[in-house]
């Protein structure tokens, strides 16, 4: 008798002299758990595909921006607003290192600052000047700065003022706040008030 073998693309024949149903019965059985096997595989190999699919698909949702773009339509409609109302505002663009005082849509001030570095970063945001000090004392974890000179603070600890003690403006190496140079500090300092607003934002450069 011949048996057809379908383990491979090649067909393979077996003799067998006188078969029993007990070795029917095992070829059957063979033949079934190789399907079972087989079956098994695809669909686990399916499972895990999709597992990856979703994984993927996951990821991809869920690293939308959606709260950065929240903030970011909030900053914009904020500049269109102060751009209207033709009040005093200041500008911290922290991707070009530059603060630009407004009254409404006119520009009356530009200058190059330093924002804070990457361990440190300046926040994101709209403010408004809450307090000013001709000269201050500022300390921290790894610093303590006498006699800082015009100093506006907008976000808690963070502050406009001028450094005497680098030159490093156009490059963001504070511990958050906004450093000038003390004569544009003073500038910036007599021309603000307090409630004054302040955007902080990065741009395209």
């Amino acid at each position: 008798m011949l048996l057809k073998s379908a383990t491979s693309n090649r067909l393979r024949y077996h003799v067998i002299k006188q078969p029993s149903k007990n070795t029917v019965l095992e070829i059957e059985e063979v033949l079934g758990m190789k399907s079972i096997i087989n079956s098994t595989y695809w669909r686990r190999a399916g499972t895990f595909c999709a597992a990856c699919t979703l994984t993927v698909a996951a990821f991809y949702c869920g690293s939308n921006p959606a709260l950065a773009g929240k903030q970011h339509n909030t900053i914009a409609n904020r500049i269109m607003q102060l751009q209207e109302s033709g009040q005093r505002w200041i500008e911290i663009d922290l991707s070009r290192q530059r603060l630009v005082a407004w009254e409404g849509n006119i520009s009356v001030y530009a200058v190059t600052i330093s924002s804070g570095k990457s361990s440190t970063p300046t926040r994101t945001g709209t403010f408004a000047v809450q307090t000013k000090h001709r000269i201050t004392r500022m300390t921290g974890d790894d610093y303590d700065v006498p006699d800082v000179p015009y100093a506006m603070y907008y976000d808690g600890g963070m502050a406009i003022h001028g450094a005497y003690w680098h030159n490093l403006f156009g490059n963001p190496v504070t511990h958050g706040c906004t450093n000038v140079a003390v004569n544009h500090a003073k500038w910036l300092f007599n021309w603000a008030s307090v409630g004054t607003p302040v955007v902080v934002h990065k741009s395209e450069i």
